[in-house]
């Protein structure tokens, strides 16, 4: 083995060391990429689910308010 090699060996380790890291971070941020979208699914059915709450909660208020001005 040459002078050289022995620097260049640890230095081609680390490289690939460093590139296997590299894919493992990129799954990583797909992984936590569809959860963040699973979350912003969830988020807008919890809110579809409260403006249907809201809106029916409304239409009763003007439903009470007829009524008690037909009194």
């Amino acid at each position: 083995m040459t002078p050289a090699s022995k620097h260049i060996t640890p230095l081609l380790i680390l490289l690939l060391m460093l590139s296997g890291c590299g894919a493992e971070t990129a799954g990583s941020a797909a992984i936590i990429a569809k959860q963040k979208q699973q979350e912003i699914e969830q988020a807008e059915k919890l809110k579809e689910s409260i403006q249907q709450q809201l809106d029916a909660a409304q239409a009763l208020e003007q439903k009470r308010l007829r009524e008690a001005k037909n009194r």
